[in-house]
């Protein structure tokens, strides 16, 4: 796993922490929304992710014109046999880059949400298995709303967890002016690990313990955002779910087969903070998500 995340840096550098994140969610089975400014390398690291686990690769390029069969696909029917063929959509793919997903309509949205949710799609009555291992990344822009619609809340709660990229540091974006002279540095990398080695590590992750008291803790701090004052709709059953795995994610990552109250602690912020929904009051207040699960997470005694 290690190896995965030495790979990616070598096209995302100085970003190993969220890389870390997203080989996490690689393993858990999960999927991520990634918010941020265009142009920090979004497309570039779901591409390098394709190419080091050897999967395949589509990019889907979210408008307002775009529609549902545009992803999962279309039947096509044959004059000639009188047969319809089924032309398969860029969903039928390892790695599924969602650019710009909140410009498309909420009905196009929904499109992926059989699909996050169950690694299947429904076409005409017909359920056809999506290949494995299977994983969304979608991007959505934080800065620009014109011509876009917001994720329901059902579709975000299905991403494993939300990260941002964001600028380079100095020194790393000087480096890149200086010695990198071709435009796509994709090409540069190599295979690092097949795609059955993957699914094998989604095994070992249920192999994962979690203790009663690192449960306990994990339950502690998802009930507290149910209760919070400024917090109006608290994280789900799926996104404690979901939460739990990715920790048993970091663990096996570390080289453990027990998830310790640091993974629980670390991963809060990316794995839950796209799940609450805050109210009027700590939205005028200039109150942030991610800033509220920290206060949870200050309030709640770590157990040893």
């Amino acid at each position: 796993m290690r190896a995965i995340v030495a790979n990616l840096a070598k096209v995302i550098q100085g970003k190993e922490d969220k890389i870390e994140l997203l080989v996490f969610a690689l393993v858990a089975g999960g999927h991520i929304l990634i918010e941020d400014i265009p142009g920090v390398g979004k497309t570039t690291l779901a591409r390098a992710l394709a190419k080091t686990i050897d999967g395949q690769f589509a990019r889907i390029q979210f408008t307002p014109d775009l529609l549902p069969n545009d992803i999962t696909g279309i039947n096509i029917f044959q004059p000639r046999t009188g047969e319809f063929i089924f032309k398969k959509g860029p969903i039928f793919s390892n790695i599924v880059l969602g650019d710009e997903i909140n410009r498309a309509s909420a009905r196009t949205q929904s499109a992926l949400l059989e699909a996050m949710g169950d690694e299947h799609v429904t076409i005409d009555g017909n359920t056809l298995p999506l290949p494995k291992p299977f994983i969304v990344l979608a991007t959505q822009n934080p800065i620009e709303y014109h011509g876009t619609y917001p994720l329901p809340e059902a579709q975000i709660d299905r991403f494993m967890l939300r990260v941002d990229l964001g600028y380079p540091s100095l020194d790393i974006e000087q480096s890149l002016v200086v010695n990198r002279t071709r435009l796509d540095p994709v090409e540069d990398i190599p295979k690092i690990i097949s795609l059955d080695t993957i699914n094998a590590l989604r095994a070992a992750v249920d192999e994962v313990k979690m203790e009663p008291s690192v449960s306990r803790y994990l339950l502690q701090i998802v009930t507290a955002t149910r209760h919070h004052p400024g917090i109006r709709l608290g994280v789900s059953t799926r996104g404690t779910l979901l939460y739990g795995r990715i920790a048993r994610a970091r663990a096996l990552f570390q080289g453990r087969d027990y998830v310790l109250p640091e993974d629980i602690k670390q991963l809060a912020v990316p794995a839950l903070s796209h799940r609450i929904l805050l109210n009027n009051k700590a939205h005028q207040s200039g109150n942030a998500s991610s800033a509220i699960v920290r206060e949870i997470l200050a309030s709640i005694p770590v157990p040893r």
